[in-house]
C-alpha cells in the first residue's frame, strides 16, 4: 500500500470532532498544552479509550461521556467530551480551579447534548 492510500485510509476510519462550543487555541493553552490535548484527541479519533491520568468518566453529564484532563504551565484544563459512535463531541472546555467540577459545568454539557442529540 502506498502512503498516500494509508493516508487516506487511516483518515476515512477516523472519527471526526464536532465541536458544540469553545477552542483550544493560544491564549489561554500554551504550546505544550496544546500540543498534547492534540495527541490525545487524535487518539480518541482513532478509537483509543483513555483512562487515568489522561481521563476521567464523567457519568454525571451522562453515558459514553469522559473529561479529557490537560495540565499546563500553571493550570489544568478540562475537556469534556461524548464518544459517539461516529464521532467525538467536545461538549466544552474550561479551566479546573476546584477538585469537583462546577455545578454549572456539568448542566451546560447535559443542555449541550440535549440540543446537539435533538438535532
Amino acid at each position: 500500500m502506498s502512503n498516500l492510500a494509508y493516508i487516506a485510509n487511516m483518515c476515512i476510519n477516523d472519527k471526526p470532532l464536532v465541536w458544540l462550543q469553545g477552542e483550544i487555541k493560544t491564549p489561554p493553552f500554551s504550546l505544550a498544552a496544546r500540543l498534547e490535548a492534540g495527541f490525545l484527541l487524535r487518539k480518541l479519533q482513532k478509537g483509543e479509550i483513555l483512562s487515568m491520568p489522561h481521563a476521567r468518566a464523567m457519568p454525571s453529564i451522562g453515558p459514553r461521556c469522559y473529561e479529557l484532563r490537560i495540565n499546563d504551565i500553571n493550570l489544568t484544563w478540562r475537556i469534556m467530551y461524548r464518544i459517539d459512535p461516529d464521532a467525538i463531541i467536545i461538549l466544552h472546555v474550561f479551566e479546573k480551579k476546584t477538585t469537583k467540577t462546577p455545578k454549572q459545568v456539568i448542566d451546560l454539557c447535559q443542555n449541550r447534548l440535549k440540543f446537539y442529540d435533538s438535532l
